[in-house]
């Protein structure tokens, strides 16, 4: 049958033969069947051309059989990995008892079952698990690590990636994401287990029940961590402020919808009005191309919600609600309604501690915008910058306040050392009841932020490639030629981060600093969960007073255009 093969390819299929044999899902099983069936060498290839890379993100890819996807026997190895890890980890600081890792999920396709996966190996490695007990919001699992003193915790979550992809998240026991060399170190566990016999598994007992107790030798939680959690969510919140906010709500059909409207009833604000077609979770999302309030689209049908009923402000979660987008009334956008930028939800929320006499340090990553700086610096707070994603926002000495650009907040650190966009929700309503009652909204805090700091006008370039070489062949061409003006404006500074920064670690991406009529900021890096080249770009322009703004947004704009422009034909993109 093989003879007419090359050696390479009998090798591919006597590997996905291999695979096979230990595979643990039917689904998955009768899909690779199928493929050795039809010898469909390009789909083997595709699967078996190397492996899922677990990192500072975890793991995250398409649904499938094979290594190079995400599916039962790839889990079962990470946790597998994820566990000898801990056990190293333990043993030299003499500790005693088995350790508790609780593991959440979404309710993407095969979450349910890689969570109960994960809480398998973690009871046969003789560790403790927990499982929540349905569908939650991530911040719920980053907040039940730190609530119930858990060494580790697992979400099976691919956030707000397309509908065929999953993931799996990993935090350590101060309740933050890894970073390296945590990464590394897992990642050589988990290359070490060679076969799925050789990992120790408790059965998974009775799935799904969804009630409280233990089964397959783990315990599923009940309600007390939800509820534990949503006794904090109103904490951000300052006693007497006014809560008069209407919203629009959507949940991006993740699971955020039931945790939000519990909180925004704790707090006493009005029920959100909910955008029905995308309210409950579906692991299709049937109305969006990507399940992101960032993508183009993905807010039309709150948009149409917001016509009817006419709120003070539209807010969106991602689908597992970690991440919170906000959108306001304008008569100049399509539609009346216009997205907040993520750096402007994150001044906003600034600002807004700040006058509540928030202290402590205020943290961003360096692709977020330098206005953060400022607003601390105005109010006498400290301010740092981090590397990108919250991994090392939360590690923070001190941390009061943190956001990314990518619609990520963290205004609880104590709580959720993580973003969380649910509390995040509930503040930014809580700043537009207070500018509601003086008769001012979100865009005209805006205006004055403009006026005391310079307008702070910010754009992304994002490039989503099928093939990876791509970004490898951008960033090349950036670092041997570097662009010497952008829209005009000379390059005074450029940067290459992987050798790292005073203040920085090494991290693989560009940042230039340019200089001329206006200060603009340009960092090009390849993302850490998506196959995109990521480019963020600042221009700051000076502004008097506010009969300047429109100018000075309209300036703003030409420079971001241009900068785009010349960036993409200096990497070749």
């Amino acid at each position: 049958m093989q003879q007419n093969l090359r050696q390479d390819e009998q090798d591919l299929i006597a590997q996905a033969e291999a695979w096979l044999a230990e595979d643990p899902d039917p689904e998955t099983r009768d899909e690779l069947a199928g493929l050795l069936a039809a010898r469909d060498l390009d789909e083997l290839a595709a699967r078996f051309g190397g492996t899922l890379q677990f990192g500072t993100a975890g793991l995250r890819g398409e649904l499938g059989a094979g290594p190079m996807r995400m599916n039962r026997s790839v889990v079962i190895r990470a946790a597998a990995g994820l566990a000898a890890y801990l056990k190293a980890e333990e043993a030299p600081a003499g500790k005693t008892g088995a350790g508790l890792v609780v593991i959440g999920y979404d309710a993407r396709y095969k979450s349910a079952d890689f969570a109960r996966d994960t809480a398998a190996v973690m009871v046969g490695a003789g560790l403790r698990a927990a499982l929540l007990p349905y569908p939650l919001p991530t911040p719920v699992l980053a907040y039940a690590i730190r609530h119930l003193g858990a060494v580790a915790g697992v979400e099976v979550t691919a956030s707000h990636n397309p509908p065929r992809d999953n993931g799996y998240k990993v935090y350590l026991g101060d309740g933050s994401q890894i970073v390296p060399p945590a990464d590394t170190e897992i990642a050589a566990r988990i290359a070490a287990v060679r076969s799925l016999a050789d990992v120790p598994r408790a059965e998974w007992g009775s799935p799904g029940s969804g009630e409280a107790g233990s089964g397959g030798g783990w315990e599923t939680l009940g309600d007390e961590v939800l509820e534990s959690y949503l006794s904090r969510t109103d904490k951000v919140l300052t006693p007497g402020t006014p809560r008069t906010a209407r919203v629009v709500y959507t949940a991006m059909h993740g699971v955020g919808k039931d945790v939000v409207l519990a909180a925004f009833a704790r707090a006493g604000f009005p029920a959100p009005v909910l955008v029905a077609e995308q309210a409950e979770p579906d692991p299709a999302f049937p109305t969006v191309a990507f399940p992101n309030p960032e993508e183009p689209g993905a807010m039309d049908l709150a948009f149409a919600k917001a016509r009817e009923v006419q709120p003070d402000i539209v807010i969106a979660n991602d689908p597992d609600a970690d991440r919170c987008a906000v959108a306001v009334p304008d008569a100049a956008a399509e539609g009346g309604w216009r997205m907040l930028r993520g750096d402007e939800v994150g001044a906003l929320l600034a600002e807004h501690l700040v006058h509540k006499g928030a202290k402590g340090v205020f943290a961003e990553s360096i692709v977020s915008s330098s206005l953060l700086g400022r607003i601390a610096a105005a109010a006498g707070v400290p301010h740092t910058e981090t590397l990108t994603g919250f991994k090392w926002i939360a590690r923070v000495d001190g941390l009061r306040y943190g956001y990314e650009e990518a619609l990520g907040y963290c205004v609880d650190p104590e709580g959720v050392r993580d973003k969380d966009g649910i509390t995040a929700a509930l503040l930014v309503a809580e700043l537009a009841s207070e500018l509601k009652s003086r008769g001012r909204t979100l865009t005209d805090l805006l205006d004055d932020l403009a006026v005391a700091h310079g307008l702070h006008a910010t754009d992304q370039l994002s490039v989503r490639v099928e093939d990876l070489t791509v970004i490898a062949d951008a960033m090349r061409r950036l670092r041997e030629v570097p662009p010497a003006r952008l829209a005009g404006l000379p390059v005074v500074s450029a940067e290459d981060l992987t050798h790292g920064t005073g203040s920085l670690p090494p991290t693989d991406g560009l940042r230039y600093y340019l200089e001329g009529d206006y200060k603009a900021r340009v960092i090009v890096r390849p993302s850490g969960t998506e196959p995109k080249l990521k480019c963020y770009l600042e221009v700051i322009v000076p502004v008097a007073d506010a009969t300047e703004l429109t100018g000075a947004r309209e300036r703003a704009t030409q420079v971001l255009s241009g900068i785009k422009r010349d960036l993409a034909a200096s990497a070749g993109i």
